[in-house]
């Protein structure tokens, strides 16, 4: 007789939103794609209403709507399962979402950090004192952004493209433009998170005052530094 799999042990957060079983179903799928396999099974219905804060009637919901997209699976004997969804509802517009947003956040904020420290690095040695004087008046406009209450999403995206302007590289400009259009949704949401937008301009003001030294190696850490900061509270907002 075959082994029965052991609930896997999981810990969410208390629900406080409106449409209180999409939330549930949002941390169960995060958690499915982050830690779990197919073949791991949930915990009961009765522990995770307790471990949300929410009715069962709204955990049922969320594992119904998971379950319709394949992550999930109900089998007797053994409860709630995860699986491997099929090709074909991989390949569905709803399920490609939901099985691939936070993921695909998480490896494109990874090649952010790979590629923009080194260009910024590259920037301090070849950016001009035009291009410098771009930069502060960005900066300038964030700034007065951020102390009237906005998010400065514009001058958030300007500040990096002219930093891969200034790298002198027309091919990782290009990669950058793409970064910057596949997180625009995403980094818009964080923006709004209260404190990111003043981290955000404190994190351009180190990179800039670097780049006005012409020091590479200060410049690149400074841009590790402001990328590590948001990348947190960016995944928060998944």
């Amino acid at each position: 007789m075959p082994l029965m799999a052991s609930p896997a042990k999981v810990e969410f957060e208390a629900i406080r939103r409106s449409k209180v079983y999409e939330e549930v179903a949002r941390q169960i799928q995060n958690h499915i794609l982050e830690n779990l396999k197919p073949g791991d099974v949930l915990p009961p219905e009765r522990e995770l209403a307790l471990k949300f804060g929410v009715s069962r009637s709204s955990v049922r919901d969320a594992i119904r709507s998971l379950e319709l997209v394949g992550l999930l699976q109900a089998q007797q004997g053994r409860g709630t399962v995860v699986c491997e969804p099929s090709s074909d509802a991989v390949a569905g517009p709803l399920t490609a979402v939901i099985m691939r947003k936070r993921r695909l956040v998480r490896e494109l904020l990874d090649v952010r950090k790979i590629v923009e420290p080194a260009l910024a690095r590259r920037a301090a040695l070849h950016v001009t004192s035009e291009q410098l004087a771009e930069l502060e008046q960005i900066l300038e406009q964030q700034s007065s952004k951020v102390a009237e209450g906005e998010t400065a999403i514009a001058e958030d995206n300007e500040f990096h493209y002219r930093i891969a302007r200034g790298a002198d590289n027309s091919v990782l400009l290009q990669i950058v433009d793409v970064l910057m259009d596949m997180l625009q949704q995403t980094r818009e949401k964080s923006l709004q998170t209260e404190g990111r937008a003043e981290k955000s301009l404190a994190g351009h003001r180190r990179i800039f005052s670097a780049l006005k030294r012409h020091d590479p190696a200060a410049s690149e850490k400074a841009m590790r530094q402001h990328l590590e900061e948001i990348e947190s509270i960016v995944l928060q907002k998944l």
